[in-house]
């Protein structure tokens, strides 16, 4: 047992009104807040389990889940996943990770579809990836030609 020190009272606590519901198709600002290896329920593969905190223009506050498959068994979705990994990194800048944790703190779009699936209830799938300042996933521009090196973004690791 432990003693919480104070005394909860129901009437007093806040309830969650959040919705669970999947956003509407379209692009949304966001945040990645986690990025974690995990393993495929086969045992047989792995993926990075992606969070993504939406920052605009709508539905500030709402969390969307993405996998990205990194090693699969089935050739075709280790090659989807691994082209999404790289429009994600192209997305925020990124031309190389070795750890998960590189990822989180990157500010991108993501482009949400719905996903239909009979026996189960609606949900977000991301489709696609796209920097903040640009309209479509690119490399990082090129230094000034006087500048020689270019600052580490804030996330990744020194």
């Amino acid at each position: 047992m432990a003693f919480l020190n104070e005394t909860f009272d129901i009437d007093t606590l806040p309830q969650n009104n959040g919705s669970f519901e999947p956003l509407p198709a379209g692009w949304y600002t966001a945040n990645i807040t986690g990025a974690e290896l995990r393993t495929t329920k086969s045992g047989s593969g792995q993926y990075i389990a992606v969070r993504y905190d939406i920052t605009g223009p709508t539905h500030q506050g709402r969390i969307v889940f993405g996998n990205l498959n990194i090693r699969n068994q089935n050739p075709k979705a280790e090659e989807i996943g691994r082209q999404q990994l790289g429009d994600l990194m192209r997305a925020i800048g990124l031309a190389r990770v070795q750890d998960t944790d590189e990822l989180i703190g990157a500010s991108l779009q993501i482009k949400l579809d719905v996903r239909q699936q009979e026996g189960y209830e609606p949900s977000n799938d991301v489709k696609a990836y796209k920097s903040v300042s640009g309209s479509a996933p690119t490399a990082p521009a090129a230094a000034p030609a006087a500048a020689t090196t270019k600052a580490a973004p804030p996330w990744a690791k020194r």
